[in-house]
């Protein structure tokens, strides 16, 4: 009996120090470790809640648009008096976003700043795609998208289409009165 629980304690041990010893920081622990930080914001977004006029999307977007449950948004704002920890926190996320288990999806830039979007997932499927894009004079946004059975190139489709739709500005009012306060 006590060969079985000094088995069972090297067992736990073993699991415990081999699961902290991962790839470092994930993007959801990130999210959870800046909720409440100074500078941070953070929103949940239901699709439901966020009306776009889906009469223009293709049948791929629309596939798209429907295999996409939830919004998860993590934003930084900076300010000229902590230019470095903005740096840092940059460098932070482009250093989990650098991850092999994040595919590359596509790159934009968008008025001068670059946006950066991926996934997790295969070819075929996307567990969450990532949408990462920051400005230095205003600060940067994560949006983690969450859904069931995504394909990432109709996620790029989607993308493309939800760039020239016209959401309405009450649906994400809190997120823009962060950044322009």
């Amino acid at each position: 009996m006590r060969r079985a629980i000094k088995l069972l304690v090297y067992t736990v041990l073993t699991a415990v120090f081999l699961t902290s010893c991962g790839n470092g920081t994930s993007l959801q622990s990130y999210f959870v470790d800046h909720q409440e930080a100074k500078n941070f914001m953070t929103q949940d977004l239901p699709l439901s809640m966020v009306e776009i006029d889906k009469s223009k999307f293709t049948e791929a977007q629309t596939e798209a648009y429907n295999s996409v449950n939830k919004l998860n948004f993590l934003g930084y704002k900076a300010s000229e008096t902590d230019a470095e920890t903005f740096k840092k926190e940059v460098e932070n996320v482009k250093t989990i976003l650098s991850d092999s288990k994040y595919n590359d999806l596509m790159e934009f830039s968008d008025k001068g700043n670059k946006i950066y979007v991926k996934y997790i997932g295969t070819d075929e499927e996307a567990d969450e795609v990532v949408i990462f894009g920051s400005a230095k004079d205003m600060g940067f946004g994560i949006v983690r998208i969450l859904g069931d059975d995504m394909n990432p190139e109709k996620m790029v489709t989607l993308m493309e289409a939800l760039q020239h739709a016209n959401v309405e500005e009450g649906q994400i009012e809190d997120i823009l009165n962060f950044f322009k306060e």
